[in-house]
């Protein structure tokens, strides 16, 4: 699934193409991934800016905001033909947005009621917040992380990849860990989105930016879908688990509980 950094490099892929143009048309081909019963008439509408809060595209229509969630699949692309999996098109003044998504998993809302409840952005939240929040939950830190009422935009990847540069072993107890360990995981959530983005996220499987290039920091994970093969800090051999539902990428030798 697409998260922060994915979403903020599609962002920032999209953003000089579209911004400031008119919407002349828009076709949703797809009713169940849609957030409304009564389609909003957005012919006429300008993009007056793109956004990203947590793992939403934000495009801003000026008073209204459109949101789109690319889910598992999704991949939102400037100047492309519509195609098999093609789920939205938006034809603008100049360009056109194609929102492609095979399992049907994202999302489109129309003044989404979802983004206020989204936690601080990881990038922004401060170190004293940050252990607030965490103290005041006696939950599995990995199951925390992915609490998007918590920090907005972390998901699989990079929960699994924070925990292992700060240390800490995924099942360990939020409300439990001593400050130095929370400030070290702080520390690491921040490093991890930043390189991502900065290597135009991970393409595990379907993601591409919105100019359709694979990003490359999968070649930089520690952890994350690297079970069976030796850690890059200490040589064991790195487990996989399920916390959350979720299969879980860490070192039993370099995180402790």
């Amino acid at each position: 699934m697409p998260e922060l950094p994915e979403v903020e490099t599609t962002v920032r892929a999209l953003a000089p193409y579209i911004t400031g143009r008119a919407i002349l048309e828009a076709r949703f081909l797809t009713p169940r991934i849609l957030g409304w019963k009564a389609e909003p008439e957005l012919a006429g509408r300008t993009i007056v800016s793109v956004g990203r809060r947590g793992k939403y595209i934000l495009l801003d229509l000026g008073g209204d905001v459109l949101s789109i969630h690319l889910g598992m699949t999704g991949k939102l692309l400037v100047n492309s033909e519509p195609e098999t999996h093609t789920r939205a098109y938006l034809t603008l003044d100049g360009a056109t947005l194609n929102f492609v998504d095979p399992r049907m998993f994202g999302r489109i809302e129309f003044n989404s009621t979802r983004i206020a409840k989204l936690g601080p952005e990881p990038l922004e939240v401060s170190f004293d917040e940050f252990e607030r929040r965490l103290k005041s939950r006696r939950t599995r830190i990995k199951a925390l992380l992915l609490d998007q009422t918590f920090l907005s935009g972390v998901g699989n990847i990079y929960a699994d990849e924070s925990l292992h540069r700060a240390g800490i072993h995924p099942r360990a107890i939020a409300a439990r860990l001593a400050h130095e360990r929370i400030r070290r995981l702080h520390k690491a959530v921040r490093e991890v989105l930043k390189e991502a983005i900065a290597s135009g996220g991970s393409s595990i499987s379907d993601y591409v930016d919105a100019e359709g290039r694979k990003g490359w920091f999968q070649i930089r994970h520690r952890v994350y879908q690297r079970h069976g093969e030796k850690c890059r800090r200490c040589g064991s051999v790195i487990k996989r688990i399920l916390i959350a539902q979720r299969g879980t990428h860490y070192c039993p030798k370099c995180q402790k509980p």
